[in-house]
């Protein structure tokens, strides 16, 4: 039976004389045990563990209470008139209610596990990788033991507190993602419809078509067979970078190309939205959004570098290799009477990637 409850049993069995000479050394290192035991003021006075419960409990609770502070701060302190001291006093009452609400957890679960929580030293022995039964039996009954000692299953209010607490802690991160979205506003009623945004660019009817970066407009006169400009709307150029311009432009560049005419096989519907063998799509690649700015004059085709899709600007800019699911959004164009090329309306489909809301 002594044998049967011996921790080291498997590595005693796998012990073998060392084929070297045993050195006996005169003055061994002693075992100097374990120092005795000494009790804590929780652990001689009843009326102390009461007080050291309540602070913890009270520790938890706090942080409910800054929890529910940063998301009160977020509503009381708004950041939508863009002003530099709105945002200072927003960031500057969150972060304290945040900080609040985890602090008081880290002290309060540091005193609870050094003022209530059981702190009798205890010597583990090593033993083998895989225990016996009776091992992994015993190291259950470790847990049970823990849960009494810590008083975890008996102590419900610094249980529960500490439950809320950790709850509570989520709470203002999980509202700070509502900052994310934009507002609406009566003078941009779509600006938190992201199903609207997704579904729009700038182009209107009559914009011109200008240079990328230079905004100057471009005339079906300059674009020549084989040629490709990279196009933006003419009003973009006057857009300041703090008011969208990067957003705007993200979603409305388009490649400009002319083929002869007689290659080109427009899909149905789509005769008029070209100009004598001019053509216009979407430049955001229909994969992941990549820009598509490579182009084949020969063969024509448009290529994204990212994950090597390929279109066919001859049929549509239809996907001929590679991820992307779908076509490359066309811009129907026309040309004014100055001769600049216009386009005729905002795109029919939205461009880039699909997104859950595309139909």
């Amino acid at each position: 039976m002594a044998h049967e409850e011996d921790p080291l049993e498997h590595e005693r069995a796998s012990w073998k004389p060392s084929p070297g000479l045993a050195v006996a050394v005169p003055d061994p290192v002693q075992n100097a045990e374990l120092p005795p035991h000494r009790e804590r003021v929780t652990d001689k006075d009843p009326a102390a563990m009461k007080r050291a419960v309540r602070t913890v409990y009270t520790l938890f609770y706090l942080s409910v209470a800054a929890s529910i502070w940063a998301v009160a701060a977020y509503m009381i302190f708004p950041i939508e008139d863009g002003r530099i001291t709105s945002i200072r006093h927003n960031n500057l009452f969150i972060g304290l209610g945040i900080a609040l609400a985890l602090l008081a957890i880290g002290i309060g679960a540091i005193h609870w596990s050094k003022a209530i929580m059981s702190d009798k030293e205890f010597i583990e022995p090593r033993h083998a990788t895989r225990g016996r039964d009776t091992t992994r039996e015993a190291a259950v009954q470790a847990f049970a033991d823990a849960n009494e000692e810590s008083g975890f299953g008996r102590r419900a209010m610094i249980r529960n507190s500490l439950f809320a607490a950790l709850v509570a802690s989520v709470i203002p991160g999980i509202t700070l993602f509502r900052g994310l979205a934009p507002h609406n506003s009566p003078g941009d009623p779509h600006a938190g419809d992201p199903v609207y945004l997704l579904s729009h660019t700038m182009w209107k009817k009559g914009m011109r078509l200008a240079h990328d970066p230079s905004g100057v407009p471009i005339k079906a006169s300059d674009v020549t067979l084989g040629s490709a400009f990279h196009v933006i709307p003419e009003p973009l150029k006057d857009v300041a970078h703090g008011d969208g311009y990067l957003e705007e432009k993200a979603k409305a560049i388009v490649l400009l190309m002319r083929l002869p005419v007689d290659q080109l096989h427009p899909e149905p519907g789509h005769e008029d939205w070209g100009f004598d063998g001019i053509v216009a799509y979407s430049k955001v690649c229909t994969h992941v959004g990549c820009p598509v700015a490579l182009y084949e004059q020969q063969t024509h085709h448009l290529l994204c570098p990212c994950h090597q899709s390929q279109f066919d600007v001859s049929h549509g800019a239809r996907v001929i290799f590679g991820p992307a699911a779908r076509p490359l959004p066309q811009l129907p164009i026309e040309v004014d009477d100055e001769g600049y090329i216009v386009a005729k309306s905002d795109f029919h489909e939205p461009v880039g990637p699909s997104f859950w809301e595309r139909h």
